[in-house]
């Protein structure tokens, strides 16, 4: 996989941090998913809607402290 650099201004970057639902998630995990729920806000507003009450309650989910970490799961799953 290539890799590329790209400049965003300060308040952008801001802005794709309230898209991410965990600490240690990548801009190109966020970028993407924000890509699919505009995608699918055109050819299914319904499943898009979906997608981001979902994450909202990821959002809220991890602000109240309920999720386990990389390590945890890791340790659970026997890695």
């Amino acid at each position: 996989m290539s890799e590329t650099t790209i400049k965003i201004h300060t308040d952008t970057k801001s802005g794709l941090d309230m898209f991410r639902e965990y600490k240690n998630e990548s801009y190109d995990e966020v970028i993407k998913k924000v890509m699919y729920i505009a995608k699918t806000a055109r050819t299914d507003p319904k499943l898009s809607k979906e997608a981001i009450a979902s994450i909202d309650k990821a959002r809220k989910r991890m602000k109240e402290g309920n999720f386990i970490t990389e390590a945890e799961a890791k340790k659970r799953l026997g890695f």
